[in-house]
Protein backbone atom coordinates (compact mmCIF):
# COMPACT_ATOMS: atom_id res chain seq x y z
CA UNK A 1 0.00 0.00 0.00
CA UNK A 2 2.72 2.62 0.78
CA UNK A 3 4.56 1.92 -2.51
CA UNK A 4 1.43 2.70 -4.56
CA UNK A 5 0.96 6.06 -2.78
CA UNK A 6 4.55 7.26 -3.43
CA UNK A 7 4.64 6.24 -7.14
CA UNK A 8 2.65 9.27 -8.51
CA UNK A 9 4.79 11.66 -6.39
CA UNK A 10 8.07 10.24 -7.80
CA UNK A 11 6.71 10.45 -11.40
CA UNK A 12 5.70 14.10 -10.94
CA UNK A 13 9.16 14.95 -9.59
CA UNK A 14 10.89 13.35 -12.59
CA UNK A 15 8.67 15.30 -15.04
CA UNK A 16 9.40 18.62 -13.34
CA UNK A 17 13.16 17.90 -13.46
CA UNK A 18 12.89 17.00 -17.14
CA UNK A 19 11.18 20.33 -17.88
CA UNK A 20 14.03 22.18 -16.19
CA UNK A 21 16.65 20.57 -18.49
CA UNK A 22 15.28 22.02 -21.70
CA UNK A 23 17.49 22.97 -24.67
CA UNK A 24 18.86 26.37 -25.58
CA UNK A 25 15.43 27.52 -26.71
CA UNK A 26 13.91 27.04 -23.29
CA UNK A 27 13.87 29.68 -20.55
CA UNK A 28 16.42 27.69 -18.53
CA UNK A 29 18.82 27.66 -21.49
CA UNK A 30 18.47 31.41 -21.86
CA UNK A 31 19.34 31.88 -18.19
CA UNK A 32 22.54 29.88 -18.56
CA UNK A 33 23.56 31.87 -21.63
CA UNK A 34 22.95 35.10 -19.75
CA UNK A 35 25.11 33.89 -16.89
CA UNK A 36 27.97 32.98 -19.27
CA UNK A 37 28.06 36.45 -20.93
CA UNK A 38 30.35 39.06 -19.25
CA UNK A 39 28.53 41.88 -17.46
CA UNK A 40 28.19 45.32 -18.97
CA UNK A 41 30.62 47.83 -17.47
CA UNK A 42 29.35 51.18 -16.25
CA UNK A 43 32.03 53.81 -16.91
CA UNK A 44 32.33 57.44 -15.86
CA UNK A 45 34.04 59.94 -18.19
CA UNK A 46 36.90 60.13 -15.70
CA UNK A 47 37.63 56.44 -16.31
CA UNK A 48 38.59 57.15 -19.93
CA UNK A 49 41.60 58.83 -21.47
CA UNK A 50 41.03 60.41 -24.87
CA UNK A 51 44.14 60.50 -27.06
CA UNK A 52 44.99 63.96 -28.40
CA UNK A 53 48.09 65.46 -29.97
CA UNK A 54 50.16 67.39 -27.46
CA UNK A 55 53.60 68.98 -27.39
CA UNK A 56 56.22 66.66 -25.93
CA UNK A 57 59.78 67.61 -25.10
CA UNK A 58 62.38 65.76 -27.14
CA UNK A 59 65.60 65.46 -25.22
CA UNK A 60 67.70 63.26 -22.95
CA UNK A 61 66.41 62.00 -19.61
CA UNK A 62 68.24 63.35 -16.58
CA UNK A 63 68.24 61.68 -13.16
CA UNK A 64 69.92 62.71 -9.95
CA UNK A 65 69.24 64.36 -6.62
CA UNK A 66 68.62 67.72 -5.04
CA UNK A 67 71.76 69.06 -3.36
CA UNK A 68 72.72 72.41 -1.84
CA UNK A 69 75.33 74.52 -3.58
CA UNK A 70 76.57 75.81 -0.23
CA UNK A 71 77.46 72.98 2.12
CA UNK A 72 80.23 72.47 4.65
CA UNK A 73 81.55 69.26 6.18
CA UNK A 74 83.07 70.49 9.42
CA UNK A 75 85.89 68.24 10.65
CA UNK A 76 88.10 68.12 13.70
CA UNK A 77 91.37 70.03 13.26
CA UNK A 78 92.79 68.89 16.60
CA UNK A 79 92.77 65.55 18.39
CA UNK A 80 90.62 65.94 21.46
CA UNK A 81 87.49 64.79 23.31
CA UNK A 82 84.07 66.23 22.43
CA UNK A 83 82.72 68.18 25.41
CA UNK A 84 79.45 69.60 24.05
CA UNK A 85 77.28 69.50 20.92
CA UNK A 86 75.00 72.52 20.75
CA UNK A 87 72.86 71.86 17.66
CA UNK A 88 70.77 68.93 16.46
CA UNK A 89 69.79 67.87 12.94
CA UNK A 90 67.36 70.28 11.32
CA UNK A 91 68.13 73.22 13.61
CA UNK A 92 68.78 76.56 11.96
CA UNK A 93 72.12 78.23 12.63
CA UNK A 94 73.59 81.67 12.06
CA UNK A 95 77.09 82.37 10.87
CA UNK A 96 79.48 82.12 13.82
CA UNK A 97 77.16 80.05 16.04
CA UNK A 98 79.01 77.55 18.23
CA UNK A 99 78.19 74.00 17.13
CA UNK A 100 80.72 71.73 18.88
CA UNK A 101 83.22 72.35 21.68
CA UNK A 102 86.29 70.13 22.12
CA UNK A 103 88.40 69.69 25.26
CA UNK A 104 91.10 72.41 25.21
CA UNK A 105 92.95 71.60 28.48
CA UNK A 106 96.21 70.45 26.87
CA UNK A 107 96.13 73.22 24.27
CA UNK A 108 95.48 75.86 26.93
CA UNK A 109 98.54 74.66 28.85
CA UNK A 110 100.62 74.89 25.68
CA UNK A 111 99.38 78.44 25.13
CA UNK A 112 100.32 79.48 28.68
CA UNK A 113 103.77 77.93 28.25
CA UNK A 114 104.29 79.73 24.94
CA UNK A 115 103.25 83.09 26.42
CA UNK A 116 105.69 82.64 29.32
CA UNK A 117 108.46 81.83 26.86
CA UNK A 118 107.69 85.05 24.96
CA UNK A 119 108.03 87.11 28.12
CA UNK A 120 111.34 85.46 29.05
CA UNK A 121 112.82 85.78 25.57
CA UNK A 122 111.62 89.39 25.35
CA UNK A 123 113.56 90.26 28.49
CA UNK A 124 116.66 88.51 27.15
CA UNK A 125 116.34 90.38 23.87
CA UNK A 126 115.97 93.76 25.60
CA UNK A 127 119.05 93.05 27.71
CA UNK A 128 121.03 92.00 24.65
CA UNK A 129 119.97 95.20 22.88
CA UNK A 130 121.17 97.31 25.79
CA UNK A 131 124.52 95.50 25.73
CA UNK A 132 124.92 96.30 22.06
CA UNK A 133 124.20 100.00 22.64
CA UNK A 134 126.67 100.09 25.54
CA UNK A 135 129.44 98.48 23.48
CA UNK A 136 128.82 100.93 20.67
CA UNK A 137 129.32 103.85 23.06
CA UNK A 138 132.47 102.34 24.54
CA UNK A 139 133.87 101.45 21.14
CA UNK A 140 133.35 105.04 19.94
CA UNK A 141 135.41 106.21 22.94
CA UNK A 142 138.07 103.59 22.24
CA UNK A 143 137.38 101.80 25.50
CA UNK A 144 136.40 98.39 23.98
CA UNK A 145 137.34 96.35 21.00
CA UNK A 146 135.40 95.86 17.82
CA UNK A 147 135.26 92.10 18.55
CA UNK A 148 133.36 92.70 21.78
CA UNK A 149 130.83 94.80 19.91
CA UNK A 150 130.36 92.12 17.28
CA UNK A 151 129.87 89.43 19.94
CA UNK A 152 127.17 91.56 21.60
CA UNK A 153 125.39 92.00 18.28
CA UNK A 154 125.44 88.22 17.70
CA UNK A 155 123.85 87.65 21.13
CA UNK A 156 121.25 90.32 20.37
CA UNK A 157 120.40 88.74 16.97
CA UNK A 158 120.06 85.27 18.51
CA UNK A 159 117.72 86.62 21.17
CA UNK A 160 115.67 88.35 18.48
CA UNK A 161 115.31 85.09 16.52
CA UNK A 162 114.22 83.26 19.66
CA UNK A 163 111.64 85.98 20.33
CA UNK A 164 110.17 85.65 16.82
CA UNK A 165 109.94 81.86 17.23
CA UNK A 166 108.31 82.18 20.67
CA UNK A 167 105.71 84.59 19.30
CA UNK A 168 104.95 82.16 16.44
CA UNK A 169 104.34 79.40 18.99
CA UNK A 170 101.88 81.66 20.80
CA UNK A 171 100.00 82.39 17.56
CA UNK A 172 99.89 78.65 16.76
CA UNK A 173 98.60 77.79 20.24
CA UNK A 174 95.88 80.45 19.97
CA UNK A 175 94.81 79.05 16.60
CA UNK A 176 94.63 75.59 18.12
CA UNK A 177 92.48 77.02 20.91
CA UNK A 178 90.11 78.50 18.34
CA UNK A 179 89.90 75.15 16.56
CA UNK A 180 88.48 73.52 19.67
CA UNK A 181 85.33 75.56 19.00
CA UNK A 182 83.59 74.51 15.78
CA UNK A 183 81.37 77.31 14.46
CA UNK A 184 78.91 77.65 11.58
CA UNK A 185 80.60 79.11 8.48
CA UNK A 186 77.35 80.61 7.12
CA UNK A 187 73.63 80.89 7.81
CA UNK A 188 71.96 77.53 7.23
CA UNK A 189 70.71 74.30 8.77
CA UNK A 190 72.46 71.42 10.48
CA UNK A 191 71.91 68.44 8.17
CA UNK A 192 73.97 65.71 9.83
CA UNK A 193 75.40 65.56 13.37
CA UNK A 194 78.15 62.94 13.51
CA UNK A 195 79.39 63.09 17.14
CA UNK A 196 78.10 63.23 20.70
CA UNK A 197 79.60 64.43 23.97
CA UNK A 198 82.33 62.05 25.10
CA UNK A 199 83.44 60.95 21.63
CA UNK A 200 87.13 61.11 20.77
CA UNK A 201 87.69 63.26 17.70
CA UNK A 202 90.84 62.54 15.73
CA UNK A 203 92.17 65.04 13.23
CA UNK A 204 89.99 64.84 10.10
CA UNK A 205 86.99 63.22 11.82
CA UNK A 206 83.68 64.59 10.52
CA UNK A 207 81.78 66.39 13.25
CA UNK A 208 78.75 68.04 11.67
CA UNK A 209 77.38 69.07 8.27
CA UNK A 210 75.81 72.46 7.57
CA UNK A 211 73.86 73.28 4.40
CA UNK A 212 72.17 76.38 3.04
CA UNK A 213 68.61 75.34 2.00
CA UNK A 214 68.29 78.49 -0.09
CA UNK A 215 70.99 77.27 -2.47
CA UNK A 216 69.37 74.02 -3.63
CA UNK A 217 70.04 72.79 -7.16
CA UNK A 218 69.45 69.67 -9.25
CA UNK A 219 72.62 67.66 -9.72
CA UNK A 220 71.72 65.22 -12.49
CA UNK A 221 73.33 62.62 -14.72
CA UNK A 222 72.81 62.23 -18.47
CA UNK A 223 73.97 59.39 -20.69
CA UNK A 224 77.16 60.30 -22.53
CA UNK A 225 75.47 59.12 -25.76
CA UNK A 226 73.19 62.18 -25.56
CA UNK A 227 75.92 64.64 -24.64
CA UNK A 228 75.81 66.31 -28.07
CA UNK A 229 72.27 67.52 -27.29
CA UNK A 230 73.28 69.39 -24.13
CA UNK A 231 73.78 73.13 -23.97
CA UNK A 232 74.13 75.57 -21.10
CA UNK A 233 70.88 77.47 -20.63
CA UNK A 234 68.55 74.68 -21.84
CA UNK A 235 65.27 74.29 -19.99
CA UNK A 236 64.82 71.22 -17.79
CA UNK A 237 61.45 70.00 -16.47
CA UNK A 238 61.59 67.51 -13.63
CA UNK A 239 59.80 66.06 -10.63
CA UNK A 240 61.14 65.50 -7.13
CA UNK A 241 60.24 62.66 -4.79
CA UNK A 242 58.20 64.01 -1.90
CA UNK A 243 56.55 66.66 -4.10
CA UNK A 244 54.16 64.58 -6.26
CA UNK A 245 51.84 67.48 -7.10
CA UNK A 246 54.57 69.95 -8.07
CA UNK A 247 56.34 70.24 -11.42
CA UNK A 248 59.72 71.94 -11.15
CA UNK A 249 61.71 73.57 -13.90
CA UNK A 250 65.13 75.09 -14.28
CA UNK A 251 68.01 75.71 -16.67
CA UNK A 252 71.34 73.99 -17.17
CA UNK A 253 73.97 76.02 -15.36
CA UNK A 254 77.01 73.84 -15.93
CA UNK A 255 77.96 70.69 -17.86
CA UNK A 256 80.77 68.55 -16.50
CA UNK A 257 83.83 68.32 -18.73
CA UNK A 258 84.41 64.60 -18.10
CA UNK A 259 82.13 61.55 -18.08
CA UNK A 260 82.14 59.08 -15.22
CA UNK A 261 84.52 56.25 -16.12
CA UNK A 262 82.21 53.60 -14.63
CA UNK A 263 78.68 54.70 -15.58
CA UNK A 264 79.56 56.66 -18.73
CA UNK A 265 77.30 59.48 -17.63
CA UNK A 266 77.88 63.22 -17.65
CA UNK A 267 76.90 65.39 -14.70
CA UNK A 268 74.85 68.53 -15.28
CA UNK A 269 73.98 71.21 -12.74
CA UNK A 270 70.46 72.60 -13.07
CA UNK A 271 69.53 75.85 -11.33
CA UNK A 272 65.94 76.14 -10.13
CA UNK A 273 63.70 78.66 -11.82
CA UNK A 274 62.27 81.40 -9.63
CA UNK A 275 59.65 80.06 -7.25
CA UNK A 276 59.30 77.13 -4.90
CA UNK A 277 62.22 74.76 -4.38
CA UNK A 278 62.67 71.78 -2.05
CA UNK A 279 64.18 72.51 1.34
CA UNK A 280 65.50 68.98 1.92
CA UNK A 281 68.76 67.75 0.39
CA UNK A 282 69.23 64.31 -1.13
CA UNK A 283 65.75 63.87 -2.65
CA UNK A 284 65.64 61.85 -5.87
CA UNK A 285 64.69 63.81 -8.99
CA UNK A 286 63.99 62.78 -12.58
CA UNK A 287 63.14 64.82 -15.64
CA UNK A 288 63.87 65.63 -19.24
CA UNK A 289 66.04 68.25 -20.93
CA UNK A 290 64.13 70.14 -23.61
CA UNK A 291 66.37 69.83 -26.65
CA UNK A 292 63.30 70.13 -28.90
CA UNK A 293 59.57 69.36 -29.04
CA UNK A 294 57.09 67.47 -31.23
CA UNK A 295 53.34 66.84 -31.43
CA UNK A 296 52.67 63.28 -30.28
CA UNK A 297 49.87 61.11 -28.88
CA UNK A 298 50.41 60.05 -25.30
CA UNK A 299 48.87 57.42 -23.05
CA UNK A 300 49.17 57.33 -19.23
CA UNK A 301 51.38 54.64 -17.74
CA UNK A 302 48.48 53.36 -15.62
CA UNK A 303 46.57 52.37 -18.79
CA UNK A 304 49.35 50.15 -20.12
CA UNK A 305 49.28 46.36 -19.68
CA UNK A 306 52.48 44.37 -20.17
CA UNK A 307 52.60 40.65 -20.90
CA UNK A 308 56.16 39.60 -21.58
CA UNK A 309 57.40 41.78 -24.45
CA UNK A 310 53.86 42.65 -25.56
CA UNK A 311 52.18 45.93 -24.60
CA UNK A 312 48.41 46.42 -24.73
CA UNK A 313 45.71 48.88 -23.74
CA UNK A 314 41.91 48.53 -23.46
CA UNK A 315 40.22 50.69 -26.10
CA UNK A 316 36.53 51.55 -25.92
CA UNK A 317 34.93 51.36 -29.36
CA UNK A 318 31.32 50.73 -30.49
CA UNK A 319 30.19 50.44 -26.85
CA UNK A 320 32.58 47.54 -26.24
CA UNK A 321 36.07 46.87 -24.89
CA UNK A 322 38.86 45.77 -27.21
CA UNK A 323 42.40 44.81 -26.18
CA UNK A 324 44.78 46.54 -28.60
CA UNK A 325 48.47 45.85 -29.18
CA UNK A 326 50.47 49.09 -29.13
CA UNK A 327 54.04 50.25 -29.51
CA UNK A 328 55.13 52.89 -27.05
CA UNK A 329 58.13 55.17 -26.72
CA UNK A 330 60.19 56.02 -23.69
CA UNK A 331 58.23 57.05 -20.59
CA UNK A 332 58.24 60.76 -19.77
CA UNK A 333 59.69 60.91 -16.26
CA UNK A 334 58.01 64.22 -15.43
CA UNK A 335 54.49 63.55 -16.77
CA UNK A 336 54.41 59.78 -16.31
CA UNK A 337 53.06 58.95 -19.78
CA UNK A 338 54.30 57.24 -22.96
CA UNK A 339 54.27 58.46 -26.56
CA UNK A 340 52.25 56.21 -28.84
CA UNK A 341 54.24 54.96 -31.83
CA UNK A 342 51.56 52.70 -33.35
CA UNK A 343 48.27 50.95 -32.55
CA UNK A 344 46.15 53.98 -31.60
CA UNK A 345 44.90 57.15 -33.27
CA UNK A 346 43.84 60.62 -32.17
CA UNK A 347 40.40 60.51 -30.59
CA UNK A 348 40.64 56.91 -29.37
CA UNK A 349 39.39 56.29 -25.83
CA UNK A 350 41.29 53.96 -23.51
CA UNK A 351 40.71 52.89 -19.92
CA UNK A 352 42.91 54.80 -17.48
CA UNK A 353 43.15 52.04 -14.87
CA UNK A 354 41.90 48.72 -16.28
CA UNK A 355 41.13 45.83 -13.95
CA UNK A 356 42.25 42.24 -14.26
CA UNK A 357 38.79 40.73 -14.92
CA UNK A 358 38.00 42.49 -18.22
CA UNK A 359 37.07 40.46 -21.29
CA UNK A 360 37.72 41.35 -24.93
CA UNK A 361 34.41 42.39 -26.51
CA UNK A 362 32.77 43.16 -23.18
CA UNK A 363 29.95 45.72 -23.45
CA UNK A 364 30.32 49.11 -21.78
CA UNK A 365 27.93 51.92 -20.93
CA UNK A 366 28.99 55.51 -20.25
CA UNK A 367 27.38 57.27 -17.31
CA UNK A 368 27.89 60.77 -15.95
CA UNK A 369 29.48 60.82 -12.46
CA UNK A 370 27.07 61.61 -9.65
CA UNK A 371 27.75 64.82 -7.74
CA UNK A 372 30.83 65.56 -9.85
CA UNK A 373 32.78 62.66 -8.25
CA UNK A 374 34.56 60.08 -10.36
CA UNK A 375 32.42 56.97 -10.76
CA UNK A 376 34.29 53.70 -10.36
CA UNK A 377 34.16 50.89 -12.90
CA UNK A 378 31.39 48.59 -11.74
CA UNK A 379 29.62 45.62 -13.25
CA UNK A 380 26.06 46.13 -14.40
CA UNK A 381 24.01 42.94 -13.99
Amino acid sequence: MPSRLFAPLILATVMVAACGKGGPGTPAGENRAAKAAPPTLLLAPEDLHILRLSARAQGPVVTGSIQPERRADLRAEVSSVVLQVFKENGEAVRRGDLLVRLDDTAIRDSLSSAEEAVRAVSQAFEQAERQVQRHKTLQAQGMTSMQALEDAEVRRNNAQSELVAARARVVSARQMMQRTEVRAPFDGVVSDRKVSAGDTAQIGKELVKVIDPRSMRFEGLVSADRMHELKVGQRVDFRVNGYPATDFSGTIKRIDAAANATTRQVEVIVAFAAGEMPKVAGLYAEGRIEAGSAQVLTVPDSAVLRTGDATQVWRVEDQALHKVQVQLGERDARRGDHPVLSGLSAGDRVLRTPGSTLVDGQKVELAAPAGGASAPIVAKP
